[in-house]
């Protein structure tokens, strides 16, 4: 049997629609008898909403009211799940009602995040560039009325999404701005090794008519000064010219 597109909203239904026992239910939707037994409950997938599986060709009237006469029996699909269909990347859809709010939800982006591009504020937003550049350089036909506001409150947005773009776009800056730095220091490193040294013979000597420095003049002897009187070892005048008393 093939696995079935949503197996608990399959059960759900089952038990609400039908006298299947747990057990036929958990057989067919590919699940636990005690798993069942809790979405009865309303202990597990609490809030989904039952798949019809007679309605999506899975499984048939017949099928269901056979199983429900002999307990011992086990549903039997009566064709293979539809396959979902794939997301493609498309434009952000943005409802009528926001619509009008989207030249305010621009403005309001240009003018606190300018480091965002046109690609993601228009991802963002589910607008164009040319809109973008219409609201940024004034040219938007209801120019008059549009007023920054928050995407986030108008509802367009998310703050989640908000801040990873920003995240996004602060990274991008700051990786060019390394680059730019590198570049600029390669540039500067280039241009000092390719600019050649002047020659030893070029260098400008000293003339002949240059005034000479003049050397330092030698070092006054130190003047020992007049002697002090009464110093040791050293006898006053009058003294040498007294006479001995003893004399």
């Amino acid at each position: 049997m093939a696995d079935l597109l949503m197996p608990k909203a399959t059960a759900v239904w089952l038990i609400d629609n039908t006298t299947l026992t747990f057990d036929q239910i958990a057989a067919f939707c590919g699940l636990h008898p005690l798993e069942v037994q809790g979405i009865a409950d309303g202990e597990v997938a609490v809030g989904i909403r039952g798949l019809d599986p007679i309605a999506n060709g899975q499984l048939s009237r017949e099928e269901v009211a056979r199983c429900e006469q002999d307990t011992s029996l086990r549903l039997e699909a009566t064709g293979p799940a539809e396959e979902l269909p794939q997301r493609t990347r498309r434009a952000r859809y943005t409802p009528v009602s926001k619509r009008q709010d989207r030249p305010n939800a621009i403005a309001w982006l240009l003018k606190n995040y300018d480091e965002l591009s046109d690609a993601q504020i228009g991802k963002l937003l589910g607008t164009t560039k040319s809109t973008i550049n219409a609201v940024r350089d004034g040219s938007h036909w209801n120019r008059a009325n549009i007023t920054p506001h928050d995407p986030i409150l108008l509802g367009i947005c998310t703050e989640a999404e908000l801040l990873d773009a920003v995240r996004k776009a602060r990274a991008r800056a700051e990786r060019a701005a390394a680059r730019s730095e590198r570049a600029a220091r390669a540039a500067a490193t280039a241009a000092a090794e390719a600019e050649p040294s002047p020659p030893a013979d070029d260098l400008p000597a000293a003339s002949e008519d240059s005034p000479a420095v003049a050397a330092d003049p030698p070092a006054a002897a130190a003047d020992p000064g007049p002697s002090e009187p009464g110093r040791l070892g050293e006898a006053e005048p009058a003294d040498l010219l007294q006479p001995d008393a003893a004399d």
